[in-house]
């Protein structure tokens, strides 16, 4: 199966400085977590994706095509989110009728049942609605376009504890032997044990784009009482009653990473070899 994102050698700048630096990335089915620090180019990379920024240099190719060419059939494929979201001054419904016609599998009694798990309504005004209540309709509906290719940016900010559980059922829900979801985050508690792979990005290039079974299979993480000397360890984090500390080799017992420890021990080491 071809990759649904093929980026090789990008190069994007913002004036004179380099954002990208010859990035590659390649992306097929799946459910991806983009992670990366404040400023690392996230929410970049998914404008580039679905071709609102270009590149200035290398390709970047989008369900086939050049994004940045905007064809409707890549279009019809790919649903973009972007993390400050607006909405019309319409009914629900009314946003439906208009815009669900540029999805062709868009599903409308899937997009129902999420209303429903969100406890959203459909036919009021949409401006009407909470800011939590905006985002989990957008979300609905982006989830029932059946796209191949969906982007999610920070989707979980600004919701509350139990929409952020609601919205973990709805991104597993996904086909996700056919379709492509990407969640740029920074709430990487919010995503724990459901974004694999992880891709995450760091000074201008993808430091790591792996399934957290390869991930478990090169490297585990032992609690200890007592802090390791520098040489003993890959890196380890103060915790409360030890330390938590990553070395080399599979897991004794196969117990997870936790993501937010992966995220600092890869930023640290500048990638997981």
């Amino acid at each position: 199966m071809k990759p649904v994102i093929e980026i090789k050698d990008l190069v994007f700048q913002y004036g004179k400085e380099a954002l990208f630096d010859e990035l590659s990335l390649s992306v097929g089915p799946g459910l991806y977590g983009l992670l990366g620090k404040n400023g690392a180019g996230k929410s970049t990379l998914l404008k580039i994706i679905s071709g609102q920024l270009f590149p200035h240099s290398g390709s970047c190719l989008t369900a086939g095509e050049v994004p940045g060419k905007r064809k409707p059939e890549m279009l019809s494929e790919v649903f973009y989110l972007p993390e400050e979201i607006t909405v019309p001054e319409i009914k629900g419904n009314m946003y439906v009728d208009l815009n669900a016609p540029f999805y062709p599998r868009f599903d409308r009694k899937q997009f129902e049942g999420f209303l429903e798990l969100f406890e959203v309504p459909g036919n009021k005004k949409l401006t009407t609605l909470s800011y939590g209540q905006k985002k989990k309709f957008l979300i609905a509906f982006a989830a029932s376009t059946g796209c191949p290719l969906i982007l999610l940016d920070e989707p979980t900010n600004g919701l509350d504890i139990p929409s952020k559980s609601q919205f973990r059922q709805v991104a597993a829900s996904m086909d996700l032997e056919n379709q492509t979801m990407l969640i740029s985050t920074h709430q990487v508690r919010d995503m724990e044990m459901l974004i694999d792979p992880v891709i995450i990005v760091d000074n201008g290039k993808i430091i790591m784009n792996s399934s957290m079974e390869d991930v478990m299979k090169a490297y585990h993480v032992e609690f200890t009482s007592e802090e390791p000397a520098p040489e003993e360890a890959l890196y380890s984090e103060k915790v409360l009653g030890g330390w938590n500390v990553a070395r080399k080799g599979p897991s004794p017992d196969a117990s997870a990473i936790d993501l937010e420890f992966l995220f600092n021990l890869t930023i640290r080491k500048g990638g997981l070899k």
